[in-house]
């Protein structure tokens, strides 16, 4: 799904990825695709931060409520703040405005591979977490806890090198596959991450910083 106001950027974003095998829904503002979203849910939302009446941060925030499909936020709103920002909603990565096209089309692909089922059976248990890698799916404590592609994606790193400190330009490197990056957009993903799986975020008993250094995961081991 691309939801984008601007109808040659649109235009333009939908044709490109149908070239590349895509099937895409074109949808004009926040409210249009939000209703189209709950009548048939796409696989991936390429999505423009700056719509006229519901916001594509907004349209973020209802989502995630819903679902951890991927989404890709384009802006042309650059700058870390404003990176940030659009993280905190729940988008998965994040493209200023103007983008080559061949790299918006790299990374839906990474996001489509990231967030297709695995097909091997494979069950990863750590202390109260529990990992359905087959099927995406995660347990904390016995409770299942939905989380985003990239929020999946940094919790089965870190359950596969606990009591490891993990610097945020390793996270980026292994979890992202960015050669280099901005590594607030690892903090936001950290944060967003404890406040799904700590039973205190802001004491932290399973991720935790290790100040200049990174973070370290863990379980009272």
């Amino acid at each position: 799904m691309v939801v984008e106001d601007d109808p040659a950027v649109r235009t333009v974003v939908a044709d490109h990825l149908r070239l590349a095998g895509c099937l895409v829904a074109q949808h004009r503002d926040g409210a249009q695709a939000w209703e189209a979203f709950q009548a048939d849910r796409p696989d991936l939302l390429v999505l423009d931060r700056m719509l006229p009446g519901l916001s594509g941060d907004e349209l973020c925030r209802r989502i995630r409520e819903v679902s951890a499909v991927p989404i890709i936020m384009l802006t042309a709103l650059d700058g870390v703040d404003n990176r940030i920002d659009g993280l905190e909603s729940g988008a998965d990565d994040y493209l200023a405005k103007p983008f080559s096209l061949r790299e918006l089309q790299l990374r839906v692909n990474a996001q489509l591979r990231r967030s297709a089922p695995s097909e091997a059976e494979l069950v990863l248990e750590a202390g109260p977490f529990r990992i359905d890698a087959a099927h995406r799916r995660v347990w904390v404590s016995g409770r299942e806890t939905p989380l985003t592609t990239r929020e999946y994606e940094l919790l089965l790193y870190l359950v596969r090198n606990p009591d490891r400190v993990i610097s945020r330009d390793e996270i980026l490197r292994e979890v992202w596959r960015w050669g280099f990056g901005d590594p607030s957009t690892v903090t936001v993903h950290v944060r967003r991450l404890r406040e799904k799986i700590e039973d205190d975020p802001r004491n932290p008993a399973y991720l935790r910083t290790e100040w200049g250094a990174g973070y370290r995961f863990g379980w009272g081991r």
